[in-house]
């Protein structure tokens, strides 16, 4: 006994020891934030994120020595290098994005540019906003609904929100205002109205060889908010005239129902649409011909089918896919699917395989991974049948030992049987061990089999950690996601605290060592779980918690409000920060003070309230940085604070 009690010393030694370590590989951030391939398929242009802000613009010459080179660098600030496509062989358009402080009204807006492969020839792309503009500022500068317009290379069509603008030489108002679509030349920058602009037309959508056959228009109110319908119009082949397509309505739980359009097939003239059947989200198509004909592609019972796959510059429908405990992929192209097996089966540890891009001669781009691996990805060259490495998701966790996840169930207290993921230690019996209970975000959102670094740093450290996908979540159908994770807490939250038992009745966590970690909406549950059961957590994290539900309320918008509902038993009951006196286990707060998502007053005022209530509370502030808290100094000591406060909090 003795020399096991010494063995179980030495590993808490050493887990104290190399904790700092752990927290500064698995906080630092991705080494690829996002990545394209070449239309020729010769080059990959990636986003290498910087440790403590700003990025660097990769691109590498397959053809030639494959060394990435920087080619454009983003110093640390406000600013966020999102993506970067390819447009044509040797020319790039990027999205740059910034949370700009509006006199304390954070206010997130993105521009897009132009650049040539080898850093030259920057110019802007998204239309100005002078100081002709009439009141009104555009936050979005366009999204590119259509990267390949036949016979004009290099051009591409862009959504815009035209403003009105006073004209220079009269002094008149131009009444030129609403959502359109340009045809843009990325290299000499001409551009032309292809959709006037329609006041309030919310989407567009290009059937990829440069044709505009949806419009979307979402009506609003007087004061200018959604009503929370949106009518779909369509054009047919060869017309400029809009004829009605469908309606969709989002219901008091935040659900929309009615065919929903999202991509269109040229060749057989139809769009690909989610909508419900049975309560579970479905992908049709509907004819394009003016019948209204629906047919059936894709449905499982109780499971939506939520992700429609395209791939290259004219987004070409090539499958669907869904999760039940993994993501699974229902390819429509028989050598996309017959190639995705064979990888699968061919790559170690038999890995989810993702394609991304593709080149205009068929090459891919793709990325494989699992839920031990971060990923690596990998050019496929059909022609020769050729599967090269090419760079690994994050270069800092490669070939550190990870927790496995699997899939279990649990019961919850009327006997429903709640799906969760469960990731135990390394090497561990998965018995006695300290544990956390960690809920998703969202709320409409759920957690899926897969890499992540939050979990698995914990299982790193020792603990085992259970993410409980509660009644309230999406993918499950409208049955289980009830009327969301806020209107229907009690049950959402009930289901979270069941979780925590289990792992205490299964023996996998020991006695008085169970912990609650969320981020966002699960840190919101983290802290609700305490005030409907005060005894069962010893620790609270939260990261970017919603905290006051009325609060929240003041900040949305009308839809917004419909989502997180009213009345004492939601808005009262169902905030954390008004019951602040029932919470008894200590709690850590992170916070970034631009979040734009959950406004850091949420967290102020939950600290304020637990340490009136004598609750031992610390809020950390990470100046500059929004809801995600992208910096690796902040994701470290994010990691670190909070395996220290565990370990204390539980006397381990």
């Amino acid at each position: 006994m003795a020399g096991v009690a010494a063995a179980a010393l030495a590993a808490g030694m050493a887990q104290a020891e190399d904790g700092a370590e752990v927290a500064a590989k698995f906080g630092a951030l991705e080494s690829v934030r996002q990545i394209s391939l070449s239309t020729d398929g010769t080059k990959i242009a990636f986003i290498a994120p910087q440790d403590d802000g700003g990025a660097r613009l990769m691109v590498a010459d397959l053809a030639g020595d494959g060394v990435p080179k920087a080619i454009l660098a983003q110093r640390p600030g406000p600013e966020t290098l999102r993506s970067c496509s390819w447009v044509l062989a040797t020319r790039l358009v990027c999205r740059n994005s910034v949370v700009y402080d509006y006199g304390g009204l954070l206010l997130p807006i993105s521009r897009l540019f132009v650049l040539d492969s080898d850093g030259n020839n920057v110019k802007r792309l998204s239309a100005g906003t002078g100081s002709d503009t009439v009141g009104a500022v555009s936050l979005t500068g366009g999204s590119v609904i259509d990267w390949s317009v036949p016979g004009k290379p290099g051009h591409v069509l862009l959504t815009r929100f035209f403003v009105p603008q006073q004209a220079a030489q009269v002094g008149i108002k131009r009444d030129v205002s609403g959502f359109g679509v340009e045809d843009v030349d990325v290299t000499s920058l001409q551009r032309f109205t292809l959709e006037r602009p329609v006041a309030e037309a919310d989407e567009y959508i290009s059937d990829g060889q440069g044709t505009v056959r949806i419009m979307a228009v979402a009506p609003r109110d007087a004061g200018g908010e959604s009503r929370g319908q949106i009518s779909y119009s369509f054009r047919m082949p060869g017309s400029r005239e809009w004829k009605s397509l469908s309606r969709v309505t989002m219901n008091a739980a935040g659900r929309f129902e009615g065919f929903r359009p999202a991509a269109i097939d040229p060749a057989r003239n139809l769009a690909y649409g989610f909508q419900s059947v049975n309560g579970a989200k479905a992908l049709y198509t509907m004819a394009l011909d003016g019948t209204g004909k629906q047919d059936l592609v894709l449905a499982r019972e109780g499971v939506d089918v939520d992700e429609l796959i395209t791939i290259g510059r004219n987004q070409r429908v090539v499958g669907a896919s869904y999760a039940t405990d993994r993501r699974l992929v229902e390819f429509f192209d028989p050598a996309l699917k017959k190639l995705g097996a064979g990888l699968a089966k061919a790559l170690p540890g038999q890995p989810s395989i993702t394609f991304i891009d593709s080149s205009d001669d068929g090459k891919l781009l793709m990325l494989a991974s699992s839920d031990v691996d971060p990923g690596m990805f990998y050019r496929y060259d059909p022609a020769t049948h050729q599967l090269a490495p090419l760079l690994p998701m994050r270069a800092q966790l490669q070939g550190v030992a990870m927790g496995e996840m699997k899939s279990v169930t649990y019961p919850a207290a009327d006997g429903t049987m709640i799906p969760a993921y469960l990731t135990l230690p390394p090497g561990s019996s998965g018995k006695n061990l300290p544990a956390i209970v960690m809920p998703h975000g969202g709320p409409s959102s759920r957690d899926e089999w897969g890499f992540d670094w939050l979990v698995q740093f914990f299982a790193v450290r020792g603990y085992a950690v259970l993410q409980p996908n509660f009644r309230g979540s999406s993918g499950y159908g409208s049955d289980w996601y009830q009327r969301n994770g806020f209107q229907s807490w009690r049950t959402a939250i009930g289901d979270v605290n069941d979780a925590g038992r289990w792992l205490q009745a299964q023996g996998i966590a020991a006695k008085g060592k169970l912990a609650i970690v969320g981020w966002s909406y699960g840190g919101y549950a983290a802290l609700q779980s305490s005030v409907l059961d005060p005894d069962l957590f010893k620790a609270i994290v939260a990261v970017a918690p919603v905290t006051d539900l009325q609060r929240l309320r003041t900040e949305s918008s009308r839809l917004g409000r419909t989502f997180i509902g009213e009345g004492s038993q939601v808005v009262t009951d169902g905030s954390p920060a008004l019951n602040a006196s029932r919470i008894k286990a200590p709690v850590l707060l992170f916070h970034g003070d631009r979040d734009i998502n959950v406004d850091i007053g949420h967290s102020r005022e939950m600290e304020d309230r637990l340490r009136a209530a004598g609750t031992a509370v610390t809020l950390v502030t990470f100046p500059g940085l929004d809801h995600q808290l992208v910096s690796s100094t902040a994701r470290t000591r994010l990691l670190a604070d909070s395996d220290a406060f565990l370990r204390k909090a539980l006397g381990l």
